[in-house]
């Protein structure tokens, strides 16, 4: 097996970053909606539908702002919008129902996805998934996806009380796998995703979906990348670097 990769080892300074220096890459931690799977879309177009079923408007901003949460998190999201209104559980309800009807015989792939797997394993980078997905749903596509034996912890919203931005569901993965947070990967799609892997202390790398980079987003990752393809070439030339703030 070939070891571990290195980040490059590069100092230099821009803005009010310096990049650290040969960090060794001890694992790597993957977002699922989104990031492995284009189901990002499925999800929001659902959001519509079930509206619709409960005869209730969809509010501009919702399905933005709903975007990585899970539980409680996403039920303050649904009242700041609906009030009393709308039941948030029944409106999480109907759309569930509906993402699982639409993802039940397959699960589009995001382009990379193997190709960065495959790479990760061969060079002996353990890995695990941390969605805010429920379990249901992370297994049934990571199954569906025939990936499921990439990722030795599989961690999912319904066992955190914090969801993205919060960092909770990165460090339990961390712990999990026994690695540092500084020294692992996080990919991400989403911008509460970054923020909860940048707040966490990981690597952070986004790639967008959905969601364009703002510049807020670019200045807090420590890379972003067009596709997964991206991610697997900046590991194998080793040029993915952790930003750290400058001392003042």
């Amino acid at each position: 097996m070939d070891k571990a990769p290195l980040l490059s080892i590069a100092y230099h300074r821009r803005h009010d970053y310096a990049y650290m220096e040969a960090l060794m890459i001890e694992a790597a931690i993957f977002d699922m909606d989104g990031l492995m799977f284009d189901t990002q879309r499925i999800y929001d177009e659902m959001w519509s539908e079930a509206c619709k079923k409960l005869g209730v408007p969809l509010k501009e901003g919702l399905v933005e702002d709903t975007r990585g949460t899970i539980g409680e998190n996403m039920y303050a999201v649904i009242r700041h919008y609906y009030g009393s209104s709308v039941d948030p559980c029944l409106l999480w309800e109907e759309n569930k129902r509906c993402t699982y009807a639409a993802l039940k015989r397959s699960v589009p792939k995001r382009p990379g996805l193997d190709e960065l797997l495959e790479w990760l394993a061969a060079h002996s980078v353990p890995m695990a998934v941390a969605s805010s997905s429920e379990k249901e749903i992370v297994s049934h596509n990571i199954r569906t996806a025939k990936i499921d034996h990439f990722f030795s912890e599989v961690i999912t919203g319904d066992m955190i009380r914090q969801s993205k931005p919060n960092p909770e569901i990165f460090l339990l993965a961390a712990r999990r796998l026994n690695v540092s947070p500084s020294h692992t990967l996080v990919l991400e799609d989403s911008p509460n995703g970054v923020k909860a892997g940048c707040a966490g202390g990981f690597i952070t790398v986004m790639v967008p979906d959905v969601c364009a980079p703002t510049t807020e987003l670019l200045s807090m990752a420590d890379a972003c990348c067009t596709s997964l393809f991206e991610v697997k070439t900046l590991l194998e030339v080793d040029r993915l670097e952790k930003k750290v703030p400058l001392a003042h």
